[in-house]
């Protein structure tokens, strides 16, 4: 069962028309929920890839990721850049949207985001769906 980590607050749902809050998030994240994670074979590793949640992570609180069935691991997400005309935007300051696994070996991934209106959401991925050719 999914629990909203300890310490979060619901924030203001005030749409900015910045896609900064989960009201204006939420549908774009449901239209688009195949497309949350992607997997890449390289270089004998499977690559893991959340850019799509990170691009609209200003209307989220969390992220946790499960591959293969293993317990949900918390992924922090990188800060919004409020101050800039593009707050969602990835730099280079972010860090990588990607986790480097064992080549072959992610069969599952389930995600789970909690919104900044603190609902959640949840999906669970076969290899197949999500794996890029």
């Amino acid at each position: 069962m999914a629990v909203v980590p300890a310490g979060l607050v619901a924030e203001n749902q005030t749409p900015g028309g910045r896609f900064t809050t989960a009201a204006e998030v939420k549908p774009i994240l449901n239209a688009t929920r195949g497309n949350w994670v992607a997997l890449r074979e390289y270089d004998g590793k499977d690559l893991l890839y959340v850019t799509h949640l990170w691009s609209w992570r200003c209307g989220l609180s969390a992220l946790a990721i499960s591959v293969n069935d293993e317990p949900m691991q918390n992924w922090p997400l990188p800060p919004c850049h409020l101050q800039t005309a593009t707050p969602n935007a990835i730099t280079e300051t972010d860090g990588l949207p990607y986790l480097s696994l064992r080549g072959g070996g992610v069969a599952r991934i389930t995600v789970q985001i909690v919104y900044d209106d603190l609902s959640m959401d949840a999906q669970t991925f076969e290899r197949s769906a999500v794996l890029m050719p």
